[in-house]
């Protein structure tokens, strides 16, 4: 009966399984397709397309959503190195050189010499985008109340902690 069981998932294609044999619970990993990374990025599609919408409607205009994203760690940290910006954004420095080429010519950053390593260069925000701050938060804010709109909190902590496991993964596979 067993084998049949197997078989009978396999064949079906069913994926992470618990199997109540003889009374007790035996787990089965058939795991044969898995569809996270698909929807992860199906996510990030339809998140982008979003928030730039919800951008325009709260009248930001002065840059688009992947620039956000630069822009959001430099709210949170300020002065860092280009590295180091690379790393929290998890853009590729080549990427990230060209976006903040385009950042820095539209006046939203700057780029100065660290003053201990000259070979150094620090990325750090202009005053009037430190200003933008506010309606990006209040765009951020309600993006996080689509998100997750009906969940708990609890199962918001448990996705946040299965996606940090994720990236950590992905980021020691890199």
């Amino acid at each position: 009966m067993e084998n049949e069981l197997i078989r009978w998932i396999k064949d079906h294609k069913i994926g992470l399984y618990s199997i109540v044999l003889y009374g007790t619970v035996e787990a089965v990993t058939l795991i044969q397709k898995t569809n996270g990374g698909f929807l992860i990025s199906k996510i990030k599609q339809i998140q982008g397309r979003i928030f730039e919408k919800m951008q325009i409607e709260h009248g930001i205009h002065e840059f688009n959503g992947a620039q956000g994203r630069i822009l959001f760690v430099l709210w949170e940290n300020d002065d860092i190195s280009i590295s180091e910006l690379a790393k929290r954004t998890g853009l590729a420095r080549t990427t990230l050189t060209s976006m903040l080429d385009r950042l820095e010519k539209s006046g939203h950053v700057f780029r100065i010499h660290d003053t201990f390593n000259h070979r150094i260069i620090r990325i750090q925000l202009t005053e009037t985008t430190r200003n933008l701050q506010k309606r990006y938060d209040e765009v951020s804010a309600k993006m996080s109340k689509v998100f997750y709109k009906g969940f708990s909190d609890q199962e918001i902590i448990g996705f946040e902690k299965n996606l940090v496991k994720i990236l950590v993964n992905l980021t020691n596979e890199e």
